[in-house]
């Protein structure tokens, strides 16, 4: 066979090796984002954080036995600087939210309900937003739902990763996690909150002295 006769074979060979791995990655691509938004779990990825699971799937870790939260600071999604630890001394919810997520539209509504509630009892709502690639989907949820809160934009997941193993599951989204006023983990959520457990979370970590 010729070189000019073998050229085209060549080059049908690498066509079918592109398509073969584009088609892989769009299929690893796709199973990430079934993982990463759902109805969620109780799994953090392993590790000892002295969760207690109940049979709601809320997590909770006794005053004394409870881990700090790491580092949680940069850009809002409105382009402000912030830093989670400027608000030790409150009690503060962190939710993860994608705008691209369903289970966290259905949540939003109480996550803005609650948020407004207890602004004057010393809580502050912080969002970390993930996996949105475009700011205006993002400010667009944030407006649909009334959001009144700020939310760090974290659209690779860096701030996940920064959590203690067994803490957060960064596949998992929507996730909640309460902070008490010292800036530890007390409590901790891997699906999606009715209002109801949402205030199941927050009210014992509130009326903590």
């Amino acid at each position: 066979m010729s070189a000019a006769s073998r050229a085209p074979l060549r080059s049908n060979r690498a066509r079918r090796v592109r398509r073969h791995a584009a088609l892989t990655a769009g299929l690893a691509a796709a199973a990430l984002l079934v993982s990463a938004c759902g109805s969620g779990g109780t799994s953090g990825g392993g590790g000892n954080t002295n969760f207690v699971t109940g049979t709601d799937g809320i997590a909770t870790a006794a005053k004394g036995e409870r881990t700090p939260a790491p580092d949680l600071s940069g850009r809002t999604i409105t382009g402000k600087t912030l830093d989670v630890a400027d608000y030790k001394g409150k009690v503060v919810v962190l939710n993860v939210w994608g705008s691209w997520c369903n289970p966290c539209r259905a949540e939003a509504k109480y996550f803005a309900k609650v948020s407004k509630a207890y602004a004057g009892k010393g809580v502050q709502f912080v969002g970390i937003n993930t996996r949105d690639t475009n700011l205006k989907s993002a400010t667009a949820f944030e407006e649909d739902f009334g959001i009144p809160y700020p939310s760090l934009y974290d659209p690779t997941g860096k701030l996940m990763l920064r959590f203690e193993r067994g803490t957060l599951n960064p596949q998992t989204v929507p996730s909640t996690l309460v902070l008490d006023r010292d800036g530890k983990i007390a409590a901790r959520s891997l699906s999606a909150l009715s209002e109801e457990r949402l205030l199941k979370m927050l009210k014992p970590v509130v009326a903590e002295k």
